[in-house]
């Protein structure tokens, strides 16, 4: 076997590096974002040692930045952005804004064009996902208001990036650089006025938009339903990974917007569905490690020479980061008559940038937007601003508690007001969720306290069973099975009450039993019709559901064997007693 691998040969090393770096990061109270770039700095080529292969970098870092858009589609809640809107959405745009303004501000002193110090401040403008929510989990912030706030704002920024990465390509041309695909300097220059490919762009974008919205919530449960009830772990994580790369790629191939805004996307619509808690759960680390190669192959891109090559530079775009965006942001939320409290705190935590910089900054270089000195920067500036973010959030929480100090008593603090109103739209978005995710945890529980044969199972084989199931609802009346029909699935009834009509005798099951089974266990025909005499709901496994479930659990398939037979035995003597006393009244 030859051992010429470099695919392997630099997720090896890369992972190993990140591990290492990763794990000193987190022991000195940095993110391991930090040292995922270190390690990816360490193998790129302008540092002695290893040189990873850069083509293939920029592949698995494009793998990356579809899970990452995924992910961040995935956890979308249009609710939380609701809740926050009067602050989050003027405070992500006045700060993207006039961060960006900076941005060209600096570019147009280093002589550089306007699309370049767009690519820049656009850059400079957004901070990271994954450090942010990291910070304010160690800080036991993310569930207060300064933290919902936070993370609202946050969502808003990402939701203009996404439209920035479909604009700029469009743009590109008119801003000084070239087409996508088109090599650097050979731009023949937009094939008709510019607001014709604005309006193309954007149409494109509004049909895969509007395809995604309408197609997806109808196409993609029941793919993952009929994937669920295979019962294969691996094949439905196979079809959440499929489903994300298929129309990121699709996107792309047939409506020419980028892989990114495919994917988030895709985490959209799954969003909407039932499964997108386990979609989120199975496909997460998968996620991560992605994830990881992302942050390291652009840590392969940064030339540490330029913190020395141009210290005033560097110093110029981490002020930006740390001082000019925290001031901004600060700004804007006691202009929004919010306390100073919530604009201490929402500035820290957006004072540092990251993952969708490096995919802007990846976008403006391959259109010719941007030079490389203007990724460098932008790398020396999120290493920095990340390694420099918990000393921020340290002074921010000092201040605090100083004005708190001298707040005077009794007095309410100012934009108290609108605080109040803010809490209590957070209240009841919480309580919102809250009231989902308990109706999930209800339905689990209700159907082991209904059915009590399936506590034999543990609460993950009780949520498959749940995914496994086809509501019915039934009149009275109706029948449900008749005698001679073969057998197709087993009922279990969840509310309401049904009669077994057999030969010469009723039987009435309500809420909490089950019928159906006996013919599926034993492959023979019904034996019985089974009709509804109250309203009934009614929870269907289907035959090969029912199979497949209780060859992998036997012990559930033998309690209901169990079951079965008593069932038939009780059946048996209530014939008899039925018989006998029939012949006792011909008798008498």
């Amino acid at each position: 076997m030859s051992h010429d691998v470099p695919l392997i040969s630099m997720i090896a090393i890369a992972f190993g590096l990140a591990f290492i770096f990763g794990y000193l990061a987190d022991r000195i109270r940095l993110p391991p974002l930090v040292g995922y770039l270190v390690a990816g700095i360490i193998i790129g080529p302008f540092t002695p040692g290893f040189v990873a292969d850069g083509a293939l970098a920029a592949q698995l870092a494009e793998i990356g930045v579809i899970l990452l858009m995924f992910g961040v589609g995935l956890h979308f809640s249009p609710s939380d952005l609701l809740a926050v809107r009067k602050i989050a959405i003027p405070g992500a745009v006045g700060q993207i804004g006039l961060a960006t303004a900076l941005g060209v501000g600096l570019a147009w002193l280093w002589g550089w064009s306007l699309g370049a110090g767009l690519v820049l401040g656009l850059s400079l403008s957004v901070a990271s996902t994954v450090v942010l929510l990291k910070a304010l989990e160690e800080r036991d912030m993310l569930n207060t208001a300064e933290g919902r706030v936070a993370v609202g704002w946050l969502i808003v920024e990402d939701l203009a990036m996404v439209l920035a990465l479909v604009l700029l390509p469009a743009l590109a041309e008119v801003l000084g650089g070239h087409a996508p695909g088109a090599a650097a300097g050979h731009g023949a220059g937009p094939d008709g006025p510019i607001w014709l490919t604005l309006a193309l762009t954007l149409g494109k974008v509004a049909a895969f938009s509007v395809l995604a919205i309408v197609l997806g919530p109808r196409v993609v449960p029941v793919i993952l339903t009929k994937v669920a009830r295979t019962g294969s772990r691996e094949l439905f994580t196979l079809s959440v990974l499929a489903i994300a790369l298929g129309v990121a790629y699709g996107s792309a191939v047939l409506f020419g917007v980028s892989f990114a805004l495919g994917a988030f996307f895709a985490g959209v619509v799954l969003n909407e569905s039932r499964f997108s808690h386990k979609a989120a759960t199975d496909s997460m680390p998968l996620q991560d490690a992605f994830a990881v190669l992302f942050f390291v192959s652009v840590g392969m891109l940064f030339d540490p020479s330029i913190l020395l090559r141009d210290p005033l530079a560097v110093i110029a775009v981490v002020a930006l980061i740390v001082v000019g965006k925290s001031l901004i942001a600060f700004g804007i939320v006691i202009l929004l008559r919010f306390p100073v409290g919530m604009g201490l705190a929402v500035s820290a935590s957006l004072a540092q940038i990251g993952e969708f910089s490096f995919i802007l900054v990846g976008l403006g270089l391959s259109l010719g937007l941007l030079p490389d000195e203007g990724r460098d920067l932008v790398l020396a500036g999120a290493l920095l601003s990340i390694t420099l973010n918990p000393a921020v959030f340290a002074g921010v929480a000092a201040l605090r508690k100083h004005l708190q100090a001298k707040r005077t008593a009794g007095v309410p603090p100012y934009g108290w007001e609108q605080f109040e109103q803010l809490q209590s739209s957070l209240a009841n978005a919480r309580h919102q969720a809250e009231e989902r995710e308990k109706e999930h945890d209800l339905q689990i529980q209700a159907l082991a306290k209904t059915f009590p044969v399936l506590s034999l199972l543990d609460a993950h084989e009780q949520e498959r069973l749940m995914m496994l199931f086809r509501p019915k609802s039934a009149v009275p009346g109706e029948r449900i099975i008749r005698k001679g029909d073969r057998a197709n699935a087993m009922y279990f009834i969840s509310s309401g009450a049904v009669e077994v009509l057999m030969e010469g005798q009723t039987i009435r099951l309500d809420a909490g039993t089950m019928f159906g089974e006996m013919a599926l266990l034993s492959g023979q025909r019904r034996n019985a019709d089974v009709a509804a005499v109250d309203y009934c709901q009614l929870q269907v496994l289907e035959r090969r559901d029912f199979n497949q479930f209780t060859a992998r659990h036997p012990a559930l398939r033998t309690a209901l064997i169990d079951m079965a037979a008593q069932r038939r035995k009780m059946n048996q003597q209530d014939a008899a007693t039925t018989d006998a006393i029939a012949a006792s009244e011909t008798a008498a």
